[in-house]
């Protein structure tokens, strides 16, 4: 649907620019108006239905609420539109599956702006119904009688003239003549002289007398068993509220052939008053109660709160048995209601194609877009899909060629004051309050927003909460967060607003959203680890854009490596990327924690480098030193870069804290490493369980070729790891087991594999995955002809990680393959090239490879010092291909 945009129109003297008022998607809500309406259209219509009972549910009204500026009204009106003619409804529209005849469209605007009061309300209702050409018996009477009390004086047609309702509705004028009717045929049954209207206080007794005897002759009106006690009433505004109930009860009794549903829009339902005073609220809601053959379509900021029992006592008629559809527990049934529950619908963001499809058609020039495609682009990008936001950057679009120059992409980086006055203008001083201190956060809780806000109660936040630009999502570890546009904006845009906050006022709030974050961790009594990650990312974050000490964050990080898990902590770099940006001890952490967590898919050179630079700004307080320190002698130690990671691991266990257990067990696999097994044993006997003492031994064991004892020694690392809760732990010591396993029992193997794999499956462990799938070619050694080219494909992923060891341990599994299957002219090369990659570290390799085809070891040759001697692990290691090829012949 195209219309003029008045405001575009005369924000530019070029007349060559076409501004149209564009309509764009909603599909999904107009398919829910219709299978509502629909739906209602058959209930109104059913054997059962009584127009006067008053105790039913009701499921006559659907909701669409959202943020401002996410274009309710434009649905609003769109909807009235399609309903009023199917020739102005959008192409994307589908025709409903009703015919449009039967539905009697009005939309009212209850906007403050658009001055409409409760009894504007009700004349509007019964304005649109004048269409019909027919009088409203018993509305009309009740009506007269009120107008002549509390408009003395005045009739109904200049009173409609001078508030423009005529010119609204073209059959507005035929209103009094269809009152006049009505009321006369009333008199002349009752033998009144002229009219009720004008003999009033004696007709309206003679006439409540006739209706509770049921008189033949007022026989028309005596079926409605209320209206004689509404005639009765004294004719104030309260009064008005119920006679709606007379309206429903009149379209009732028309033919029908001649009957239809009314479909009421309500839209800015907002402006009705706040959730203290509800006086407005509570007259709507009788016309809805009262008028249960009408379909309401309300749009506005908010929820109704109808179905909460809470509200019994401010609302006549509350809870889910009066409005099942309006329960936040009520599964949506509607097309379109997914966003929503039962018949409240929350209006969602535009898609990123409908945005650029507005600003496309919004502007025009010559028959093409006025606005370029990349600044299209951008501001689609920066709009997070909010109509308002477009609507805004168009306007700002008209304004920078005003100013005689070309809009740039740059030009549209930009957010907008507007965003915050549309977000704020109906918060209450606390929820206002509430909003600036939770955008300081990615996600949040209400006990999390209370204590970032510094609120003695959780009033506000449960209010704020319920705020459609609060989004929820149950994946996460808090559940809501700010729409990512109007948080943009609260953050960054200039507020003008009264109650704005100073720099020093966004200080003191990342300094309480910050303590909040660290309460919120250290209370976690179950140590979820995502309450960890999620503390410590905001915290981050706040401590780096607000230059706060690290405090609690110093824990968290060691909390974080603790268990080896290393989800992405997803930090942008300081400065836009690298560590030239690194200006603060809390830039330098953020840096830190990054290399540690992303060196499972980055090459080690890289994290190496990352850490380097970490410790060369000598920004780190003196207890994180040691953490960047430790994971930079683990990623030289995995490069082969063996005498620097001895230094580093030194250092630190020296400086016993923390990690000294990690760095003495860095320490003795240095001694594996260099094939000095009986000093990694001795030094396994130190490390405990903080030093992961059965990891080490089962390391040192199975390269002895007793797989008995490091499966032993890897199973009870497992058991030991799952006790004390650490999945990282655990995920990586079934791995190892697993390809300990695969050289003696492939049947168990693949048992260990397969749990190896679920375990590892949730984390990024990725020199762990490495040696599951190593495992995995050690099971299929001698039995797959395709192996090589399977172990092909891994030493390729191997190579971009800069894993070192792993391409060793890789090419120590394809001579066992070659081995078993006896094959000396693969072999051969195999082993020159576990040569090239065992200079130094892993020289013992060679020796395996060699004990595993039973060849002797070259002249000259390095030994390792095996716990056994070399004559029992030669032994043990050719056996283990011995046994593969019977049990190879048997299968």
């Amino acid at each position: 649907m195209a219309g003029r945009d008045l405001r575009t129109l005369f924000g530019s003297n070029d007349r060559s620019i076409a501004a149209g008022e564009v309509f764009t998607n909603r599909q999904a809500q107009w398919r829910a108006v219709t299978a509502g309406l629909a739906e209602h259209l058959r209930y109104v219509g059913g054997p059962g239905f009584d127009v006067e009972d008053l105790e039913a549910p009701r499921r006559n009204v659907l909701v669409f609420h959202g943020v401002g500026g996410i274009g309710k009204s434009t649905l609003s009106r769109t909807i009235e539109a399609s309903l009023t003619g199917g020739e102005r409804r959008p192409a994307q529209w589908a025709s409903p599956f009703h015919p449009v005849e039967r539905t009697l469209p009005v939309r009212i605007d209850l906007a403050r702006a658009a001055g409409m009061d409760f009894e504007r309300v009700v004349l509007t209702i019964r304005l649109a119904i004048a269409s019909l050409g027919r009088p409203m018996p018993a509305f009309d009477l009740a009506l007269r009688r009120y107008w002549e009390q509390n408009h003395p004086g005045e009739s109904i047609e200049e009173h409609l003239r001078r508030g423009g309702l005529l010119s609204r509705f073209s059959s507005a004028a035929a209103l009094p003549d269809q009152m006049q009717s009505a009321l006369a045929d009333v008199a002349q049954a009752l033998l009144l002289p002229g009219t009720v209207g004008t003999a009033l206080g004696q007709g309206v007794g003679v006439l409540v007398t006739a209706l509770r005897e049921r008189r033949r002759s007022v026989r028309a009106l005596a079926g409605c068993s209320r209206l004689a006690d509404l005639l009765e009433a004294e004719p104030d505004v309260e009064a008005l509220s119920f006679y709606p109930h007379l309206l429903a009860w009149d379209l009732a009794q028309l033919p029908p052939d001649k009957r239809v549903v009314p479909v009421i829009l309500l839209d800015t339902f907002e402006d009705t008053g706040d959730r203290t005073h509800r006086d407005v609220e509570r007259l709507l809601q009788r016309v809805v109660w009262l008028m249960p053959n009408a379909f309401f379509v309300v749009t506005g900021r908010n929820r109704l709160q109808w179905a909460e029992p809470s509200l019994e006592g401010q609302l006549d008629w509350t809870g889910p048995d009066a409005w099942p559809g309006l329960a936040p527990d009520t599964p949506s049934t509607r097309p379109g209601g997914a966003d929503g529950a039962g018949g409240q619908i929350l209006i969602g963001d535009f898609s990123p194609e409908d945005c650029e499809d507005y600003l496309a058609r919004r502007l025009r020039h010559g028959g093409q877009p006025l606005i370029e495609a990349p600044i299209r682009r951008t501001i689609a990008e920066r709009s997070h899909g909010l109509p308002l936001h477009l609507d805004l950057s168009v306007m700002r679009y008209l304004e920078l060629r005003r100013r005689g120059r070309q809009p740039r992409v740059t030009d549209f980086d930009h957010a907008f004051p507007a965003l915050i006055t549309r977000t704020l203008g109906d918060l209450t001083t606390g929820e206002r309050h509430v909003l600036r201190s939770v955008s300081l956060l990615s996600s949040f809780s209400v006990p999390l927003a209370t204590r970032a806000a510094g609120m003695p109660q959780d009033a506000p936040a449960l209010r704020l909460a319920e705020r459609p630009f609060i989004r929820q999502s149950d994946s996460g570890v808090w559940p809501f967060h700010v729409h990512d546009l109007i948080r943009d904006a609260i953050r960054h845009a200039d507020d003008s607003s009264d109650d704005r906050w100073s720099p020093r006022d966004w200080q003191r709030a990342a300094h309480r959203a910050f303590d909040a974050l660290g309460a919120e961790w250290r209370e976690d009594r179950r140590g979820d680890r995502a309450v960890l990650v999620g503390c410590l990312r905001q915290g981050l974050l706040l401590a780096r854009d607000f230059g706060l000490g690290l405090d609690w964050l110093g824990d968290a990080a060691f909390r974080y490596v603790d268990d080896s898990i290393w989800e992405p902590l997803t930090l942008p770099a300081p400065g836009g990327g690298g560590t030239e940006g690194l200006r603060t001890a809390a830039d330098a952490l953020v840096e830190t924690l990054g290399a540690i967590a992303r060196r499972q898919h980055e090459h080690r050179e890289r994290t190496a480098a990352r850490l380097s630079a970490v410790l060369g700004s000598g920004l780190l307080p003196e207890n994180l030193v040691e953490l960047a320190a430790y994971y930079l002698a683990k990623a030289q130690r995995d490069l082969g870069l063996t005498d620097s990671s001895r230094r580093g691991m030194r250092r630190v266990a020296e400086a016993d804290g923390r990690l000294a257990s990690s760095a003495r067990r860095g320490l003795a696999h240095l001694s594996r490493l260099s094939g000095d097994f009986p000093a990694a044993v001795e030094a396994a006997g130190r490390l405990g369980w903080e030093g992961r003492h059965h990891r080490v031994l089962g390391d040192v064991w199975w390269v002895q070729g007793d797989m008995d004892r490091a499966t032993a020694a890897y199973r009870a690392g497992r058991d030991e790891a799952e006790e004390h809760g650490a999945a990282g732990e655990r995920a990586m010591v079934q791995a190892h087991l697993a390809f300990a396993a695969a050289f003696t029992d492939p049947v168990q193997a693949g048992a260990e594999l397969d749990l190896a794999q679920v375990l590892l499956a949730p984390l990024s462990l990725r020199s762990s995955e490495m040696t599951a799938r190593i495992g995995v070619l050690v099971r299929d050694a001698g039995a797959d002809a395709d192996l090589p080219r399977r172990a092909a494909v891994l030493r390729t992923e191997i190579d971009v990680s800069g894993i070192a060891y792993a391409a060793a341990k890789l090419q120590l599994a394809l001579c066992f393959h070659h081995a078993v299957l006896d094959a000396p002219e693969d072999l051969a090369p195999a082993l020159a090239r576990l040569r090239d990659l065992t200079h130094g570290d892993y020289a013992y390799y060679v020796e395996i490879a060699h004990h595993m085809a039973g060849l002797p070891l070259p002249e000259g040759a390095v030994r390792a010092r095996w716990i056994d001697g070399e004559e029992r692990t030669r032994e043990r290691w050719r056996e283990l291909v011995l046994a593969r090829r019977r049990r190879l012949r048997v299968g």
